[in-house]
């Protein structure tokens, strides 16, 4: 993985993902896309799909645990500080070496730097939510949101996703 060229790739994502508005049927579209993707894989996820302050979507697929709920509510904590897609934060930090805590003070009970939660921005009004999902590698949990909002805004998901390994 390219540090840079992955922050590079996710402030593109970021800034041409975003839905003409946000309510609580686009956030049930989103979420089961979310759950299709996940189940097609097979994939042990939690997922859910908020307004801030309000959830409007939220599913634990067999095999999860109420510890990737916890990783998600951190995850979400995390958006609603920044704004910025908590990969994106967490990749960020890595490249100063610098955890939340150490740069923000911010408690690592509270917040995770991890992959796995993208701002839901509607053009004209800016970041209204997120959606998030936890359990599988942090890099692939944020490219399964990009691949569903790709889907949900019909754009191609090959020319927003991170570029592979290898």
């Amino acid at each position: 993985m390219n540090l840079e060229l992955d922050l590079e790739r996710i402030a593109t994502q970021e800034r041409e993902l975003h839905l003409p508005h946000f309510d609580s049927n686009v956030a049930w579209k989103l979420g089961s896309r979310l759950r299709d993707l996940a189940a097609a894989r097979q994939a042990a996820i939690v997922i859910d799909v908020r307004r801030f302050g309000q959830p409007l979507f939220y599913c634990a697929l067999p095999g999860t645990s109420p510890d990737n709920y916890a990783w998600v509510r951190r995850k979400i904590n995390t958006v609603a500080r920044f704004h910025r897609s908590s990969y994106a934060v967490g990749l960020d930090l890595q490249r100063q070496n610098k955890t939340l805590f150490e740069k923000y003070g911010l408690p690592l009970s509270q917040y995770a730097a991890h992959g796995g939660c993208f701002p839901l921005a509607v053009a004209g009004a800016g970041i209204v939510g997120c959606a998030t999902v936890s359990g599988i590698p942090q890099r692939s949990d944020h490219e399964l949101v990009v691949e569903a909002l790709c889907q949900e805004l019909g754009r191609d998901y090959k020319t927003l996703a991170l570029l592979s390994d290898g």
